[in-house]
């Protein structure tokens, strides 16, 4: 079975950061993510969409991202219910962030000039540019973002690959 969503959009308002009784840090947010059609009236329609970060991915969103600015997100939909105040049932459905790309410097207004070419993320392995020197956020793998030079554009032909080294 597979659950996967991969969303691009504008954060509805600052993200707030929470922690459990447990010490885990959870961040709830909305996404507004524009519609590929325009509706009847002509103008740009957009879905509203409840999301929730975890750990060291709501720490940074909270951290480095405002109402405005544009991310990516991938993960997954839960949904889940509980008993409202008057007492009916309230079911509920949020996209659970895995991953989440800060498309956007922090400084910026939420305006869509200047952001087609930066990508951070938060959880795998990439340095935040907005961040202090040397901070790292992830596993520690190396960095390539669209600044850092592709370590394989000036190879000249084939690579020889030993078969000792192959996975399978």
């Amino acid at each position: 079975m597979i659950n996967r969503v991969i969303l691009v959009g504008r954060l509805t308002k600052d993200p707030e950061l929470r922690y459990t009784p447990n010490g885990i840090a959870s961040c709830r947010f909305t996404v507004a993510v524009n519609r590929t059609f325009k509706g009847q009236n002509g103008e740009q329609e957009a879905d509203f969409i409840s999301c929730q970060a975890w750990r060291k991915n709501a720490e940074n969103l909270a951290n480095f991202m405002k109402k405005g600015n544009l991310i990516g997100l991938e993960g997954r939909i839960q949904t889940g219910s509980y008993e409202g105040q008057d007492g009916k049932r309230v079911f509920t459905t949020d996209v659970v962030a895995d991953s989440i790309q800060f498309l956007e410097p922090r400084n910026s207004t939420g305006s869509s000039q200047g952001t087609s070419n930066y990508e951070s993320s938060t959880n795998t392995g990439g340095t935040y540019q907005g961040a202090p020197q040397g901070q790292n956020y992830g596993n520690n793998q190396p960095s390539y973002l669209r600044g850092n030079e592709d370590p394989f554009a000036n190879n000249k032909g084939p690579m020889e690959v030993n078969q000792d080294d192959l996975p399978f």
